[in-house]
């Protein structure tokens, strides 16, 4: 019997990674925040033999959770461009998500 609760169907790409590893990355940040997200692209990348496997991945969000994610999308941008990540610390000593 299907499932009668309905669900967005339309989602929309948010970040393309350079492989699957990355955009599990993303997509794990996106989901630790709250924000449902999918790797899409993933068997794409087992269809290209030899040439080097890049491009292919790519995280999607539901259309209503664009806005909540590109924050999130813009901070990991700018921490991987400056080549380290922002890691904030509570009054307890331990990692603040």
């Amino acid at each position: 019997m299907v499932d009668q609760q309905c669900y967005s169907l339309a989602m929309k790409i948010i970040y393309k990674a350079r492989d699957i590893i990355e955009a599990h990355i993303v997509s794990g940040m996106l989901n630790a925040h709250g924000i449902e997200a999918h790797v899409g692209g993933f068997y794409l990348q087992g269809g290209v033999g030899d040439l080097a496997a890049s491009d292919f991945a790519n995280v999607q969000v539901a259309d209503e959770d664009v806005a909540s994610a590109l924050p999130f999308i813009a901070e990991y941008d700018g921490e991987k461009a400056s080549g380290h990540a922002k890691m904030n610390f509570g009054d307890d000593g331990h990692l603040v998500i």
